[in-house]
């Protein structure tokens, strides 16, 4: 019996997890609050102590465990084991984690922003099993990418690959990584509700007051049947299918995985961006491709940072 340690970092919380089989068999699962002011250090050194409990709750060795994952915010640098101060983590500034996880538990571990820790849950336990050319999109908070090509997760030269929500897609247009206009400007979680506010405002068909003001409160003002909200996620959708077309013409992947707000309220957009996809990709590309929700839902964050442990055990 193979088992493996997932280890979720994240600027609220931190999670520990313990699964056994090919990975998709979760144990346990223990957390703590981060709270980023103690420093890299005691959050750390909190983190060991769970990894040991939780080896020692099952009544195993660390020799049992064929792996940990770490699943992190980045940037980072996967194949030095460091965290670069990511904006959540303040402070974790090269951050040596693999190395102290290793030090600290006795057990080979890798390290993976936490896109590319989704998009190996989905491809090894999720939507994508089976695929050898697959792209994970977040859409939540954010719009990152994992990528899965050719058989394998495609990091870059140095673990950017993947950051798709920089595009721009329009010359105007609500704010997402830094970029007006960008996929992640019209496709996320706050990018949907400023996009509705400027629309608000440039159409005049509502006043601003009355715009909802995050994406949960659009898609059932939406789905109650508003003009205006359904309006918005029509936009948003259609740029959604603009983006997907660039990476299908580029890719060509058997498969886009999307997560998310897509997979609570894909019936809001999908339309829109079919329709785009149709008009903007090339016919051959796109006839290769299916486009899913994510299958993991909620539990996605159990399963990236095994996946992460599975990945780099199989890799070895």
């Amino acid at each position: 019996m193979a088992y493996y340690i997932g280890i979720d970092i994240g600027g609220t919380k931190c999670a520990v997890t313990l699964a056994s089989g090919s990975g998709e068999n979760i144990l346990s699962k223990t957390g703590f609050l981060t709270d980023v002011s103690r420093g890299p250090g005691a959050v750390v050194s909190d983190i060991i102590s769970a990894v040991n409990a939780a080896v020692r709750s099952a009544g195993l060795a660390p020799s049992d465990i064929r792996a940990a994952g770490i699943s992190c915010g980045g940037p980072l640098d996967s194949r030095k084991g460091l965290i670069l101060g990511p904006p959540n983590l303040p402070g974790w500034d090269s951050v040596p984690v693999v190395s102290l996880i290793e030090e600290g538990c006795g057990i080979k571990t890798f390290l993976q922003n936490d896109a590319n820790a989704c998009a190996l849950a989905e491809w090894k336990f999720g939507a994508g099993r089976g695929c050898r050319n697959m792209i994970f999109l977040t859409f939540g908070t954010g719009m990152g990418a994992g990528l899965i090509l050719d058989g394998r997760l495609y990091a870059g030269a140095n673990d950017m690959a993947g950051e798709v929500g920089h595009i721009r897609l329009a010359p105007d247009g609500p704010e997402g990584y830094g970029k007006r206009g960008s996929f992640e400007g019209f496709c996320s979680g706050g990018g949907i509700a400023r996009y509705a506010l400027e629309l608000a405002r440039s159409s005049g068909e509502i006043g601003v007051s009355e715009v909802p003001r995050d994406a949960k409160s659009l898609a059932e003002a939406a789905e109650n049947g508003d003009a205006f909200a359904k309006q918005v996620w029509s936009d948003c959708g259609e740029r959604l299918g603009q983006a997907l077309a660039v990476l299908v013409d580029i890719l060509n992947p058997e498969l886009i995985v999307i997560g998310s707000i897509f997979a609570r309220s894909g019936h809001l957009l999908k339309g829109p961006m079919e329709k785009t996809l149709k008009r903007e990709a090339l016919p051959i590309s796109l006839g290769a491709c299916r486009i899913v929700p994510a299958a993991l839902g909620e539990s996605i964050g159990d399963y990236a940072a095994i996946g992460v442990a599975v990945d780099g055990a199989e890799g070895e």
